[in-house]
């Protein structure tokens, strides 16, 4: 019993190092590529900060990797319920730029022509958040009032991207542009995008739930609230 229990204790420990050295590398690489594209706009005199840092691609971005440098220095701490929330909100945001560019954005200008750094921060992050979310679950249940806190982030971002367009004429994707085919069609837009953070927000709680806790009842284990 004393040996299976030490087995299973160094394995858990070399999983959560090497979960630490994952987080860690693909944090570091997301932020190398969101540097070296600023670079090259100052380079080309296209860089603006206020337009840069307004892309939900770039804010979503360095939210992830900001997040996974955090918990790969604390891969020996236990997890809380706090930051299996907010991991499960880089799925869904990450998951939802993935979708949206592959389905929407094809060929369009989203300040990020370096070829690496667009697969970086629109494929290869995204992925292997998702991946992490299904290796490493929660520890605590998740619940659909997790699911409904994961939107107030997008919905604020759209709100003020919208009053923000209004005054400058600006906006940093065209589908939200009214002069792309009138309010209607960025309204149609919206909605169906909202449907689809409620989807995957979904599914990020049935997956987090199901590999987290095994089936447990939620009695059993910590609500996120």
């Amino acid at each position: 019993m004393s040996d299976s229990y030490s087995a299973c204790t160094i394995s858990s420990v070399n999983k959560r190092s090497l979960l630490a050295v994952g987080r860690a590398a693909s944090a570091l690489l997301v932020l190398v590529a969101i540097v070296v594209q600023i670079n090259v706009n100052i380079g080309k005199g296209t860089f603006n900060p206020t337009r840069f840092f307004a892309f939900f691609t770039i804010l979503s971005n360095l939210f992830g990797a900001g997040l996974f440098l955090f918990l790969a220095t604390r891969w020996r701490s236990a997890r809380s319920p706090t930051f299996d929330l907010l991991r499960g909100g880089s799925v869904v945001y990450l998951t939802v730029t993935f979708i949206v560019v592959v389905l929407l954005l094809s060929g369009a200008d989203l300040q990020v022509a370096v070829p690496w750094v667009d697969t970086v921060l629109h494929k290869i992050f995204p992925i292997y958040v998702v991946l992490d979310w299904l290796i490493d679950p929660p520890a605590s249940h998740l619940t659909l009032r997790s699911a409904v806190r994961w939107l107030v982030y997008p919905l604020v971002w759209l709100v003020f991207t919208l009053i923000r367009g209004a005054f400058d004429n600006w906006y940093p994707y065209p589908f939200l542009n009214p002069a792309n085919g009138g309010y209607g069609t960025v309204a149609f837009f919206c909605v169906a995008i909202l449907v689809g953070f409620l989807v995957i927000s979904a599914l990020t709680v049935v997956a987090g739930n199901a590999l987290g806790g095994r089936g447990r009842p939620p009695h059993l284990a910590r609500d996120v609230q």
